[in-house]
């Protein structure tokens, strides 16, 4: 047993040893990655900077081009009022601007492919560093998981500590997964936003030193709408990390809140209902039900497509019981499991897992293409109608 427990602690040393050296590695590649994607975003901006000046300068030049065009059609026609050289004067003018236009022309093209090229390449960069991100955050979740107590004493307690592991891993996943959501949330939304309201500024500056006054207050006005995006963006990133309204106002008027933005976004009719009567639960257990709806709302509009769905929360003696059902195309309840382990996420099973941790139970009934239903009873501790903090109150339907 000694030697098994021994050779055991070695293997594992040497995987912890292999995880580190390739994290690493990783972070190297995530070191070069964002020092060229730095450099390729300032190529762009003076590339973006470029475009609008040659396009300005060849929309000046149409303007001289065909002034010169009208003059020299003038002077042609009359030979007693223009000279020959007056004539020539004209048609050396006009080849000039011609010219200038044509070579403008040929740089506005080249530069506007150059921009569009930047732009994949920077869209590019950055799915590859977001990449290596998720894989440098498993990495660490490797290492911190192989170096935990849990694994030394494997060969003592195999069956127990397999639960734990289980159970532990799974949460420091939904940690980084977690960390990886907000950051991107706030890199595609905010960060974006506030990237090309600086860029927009550039703009105004430089048609105020043009005295384009006009110009200036449609920029300014398309910012101010910009602002009020960017808030609204911040503002969802904010509700998503935790509703300040399920403190305020409590679990039902923020799911009402909810079902409404989904039903907005996703363009899926949305129904809530509410049956018996509300009670208040504790922050934490109506923090933990928000989600789980959230969670299936999310996994219904990304994996079944459905054109309708129904949330029915009914509060009865010391529990609650929760169906969110859809008409979405379904799937096969049987390969479950399968596909959870194919996907590092929550999904179903981590909404499982959730129940029953607060001790209650979760159905899923579900077939191909005839929709997807979901029931969890969680016991709530709290007599029908004696929990409610504001007075009680019959609820009815959204």
């Amino acid at each position: 047993m000694d030697f098994q427990a021994d050779a055991l602690d070695r293997v594992i040393k040497n995987a912890i040893q292999v995880v580190e050296d390739s994290k690493y590695q990783i972070f190297e590649i995530l070191d070069q990655s964002r020092a060229e994607l730095n450099s390729l975003t300032e190529e762009l901006q003076k590339v973006i900077k470029d475009t609008s000046d040659t396009a300005d300068k060849v929309d000046d030049l149409e303007g001289k081009f065909r002034l010169s065009r009208i003059r020299l059609t003038e002077v042609s026609r009359d030979f007693v009022k223009y000279t020959e050289n007056d004539i020539r004067q004209a048609y050396e003018r006009a080849t000039q601007f011609q010219l200038e236009l044509s070579v403008y022309r040929e740089k506005e093209a080249y530069l506007r492919a150059r921009r569009d090229e930047l732009q994949l390449r920077v869209r590019n960069s950055m799915n590859a560093i977001e990449r290596a991100e998720t894989l440098g955050s498993q990495m660490s979740v490797v290492t911190e998981y192989l170096s935990g107590g849990e694994v030394g004493q494997a060969t003592k307690m195999l069956e127990s500590a397999k639960t734990r592991q289980m159970v532990g891993l799974k949460i420091i996943l939904a940690q980084e997964e977690e960390r990886k959501r907000i950051s991107r949330e706030i890199h595609d939304g905010p960060a974006q936003l506030m990237a090309n309201m600086a860029l927009r500024t550039e703009i105004v500056e430089r048609m105020l030193s043009k005295k384009d006054y006009g110009r200036v207050q449609e920029e300014v006005a398309d910012l101010k709408k910009q602002v009020r995006y960017s808030l609204e963006e911040i503002r969802k990133v904010i509700f998503n990390l935790r509703p300040m309204a399920l403190d305020d106002l409590g679990l039902i008027p923020t799911l009402r809140k909810y079902t409404r933005d989904y039903e907005d976004k996703n363009r899926i009719r949305t129904v809530f209902e509410t049956r018996g009567k509300e009670y208040r639960l504790s922050s934490a257990m109506e923090a933990a039900v928000f989600r789980l709806i959230q969670e299936a709302l999310t996994n219904a509009a990304k994996h079944g497509d459905p054109t309708h769905v129904v949330v029915e929360i009914a509060y009865q003696t010391q529990l609650v019981k929760i169906s969110i059902r859809d008409n979405g195309r379904g799937f096969n309840t049987e390969i479950l499991e399968q596909k959870a382990n194919q996907h590092v996420h929550f999904g179903l099973i981590g909404m499982r897992e959730r129940v029953e941790l607060l001790e209650g139970r979760m159905e899923i009934e579900s077939a191909e293409n005839q929709g997807t239903k979901i029931v969890i009873h969680i016991p709530t501790n709290v007599e029908n109608g004696k929990g409610y903090e504001d007075g009680e109150h019959e609820l009815g339907t959204n």
